[in-house]
């Protein structure tokens, strides 16, 4: 299987897993979880050809490899994007809290949860105890196993380190809620 085939397969995977897809095989984004669920597997795919191909091209390939609908202006697309933007500054939040470690030895998908969690947490859109809670939650489903403690701790100690609190929020989002946005996967 081709490297970029196996990207695909395990986007298809990710989609079902995510519950993202109707019985049509069309696929819904409806709540802030599919939308962070989308961005990480952007993220994924990003990571796998080590960057060098663009947000752009790899949302291309879902819309030709999925006959999908997915608007530029996708809030998925955007966080996805940022997180890549960010990802050496992301990197060097996690890098001390890595005790004996060292950021390579962290499982891709641990490594990727994290960026994506911390920045969410620096946004400061939803309470920490919601971000934490939506990044156990992809580590359970795509991290090695236990990660989830793992990726736990370490946001528990991101919070500290840069004092955000659940009080810090703006309450812009709601993990619960419709997504309003309406630029997301139709």
């Amino acid at each position: 299987m081709s490297f970029i085939a196996h990207s695909l397969f395990c986007s298809l995977k990710f989609l079902y897993l995510m519950n993202l897809m109707d019985d049509e095989n069309k696929i819904t984004v409806k709540t802030m979880r599919d939308i962070r669920g989308f961005a990480f597997h952007l993220l994924y795919v990003a990571e796998s050809w080590d960057y060098s191909v663009s947000i752009d091209e790899i949302v291309d390939m879902f819309r030709s490899g999925y006959d999908i609908d997915i608007t530029d202006d996708s809030r998925a697309i955007s966080m996805a994007f940022s997180v890549i933007e960010e990802r050496e500054e992301l990197d060097t939040i996690i890098k001390p809290l890595l005790k004996n470690w060292k950021i390579d030895r962290l499982g891709i998908c641990t490594l990727l949860i994290l960026r994506l969690a911390i920045w969410e947490l620096k946004q400061k859109n939803l309470a920490p105890s919601i971000v934490i809670n939506e990044a156990i939650e992809l580590a359970k489903n795509f991290a090695e196993k236990d990660s989830y403690k793992f990726v736990n701790g370490i946001l528990d100690e991101v919070c500290k380190n840069l004092n955000i609190c659940d009080e810090d929020h703006d309450g812009s989002g709601d993990l619960n809620e419709q997504s309003n946005d309406q630029s997301d996967i139709k």
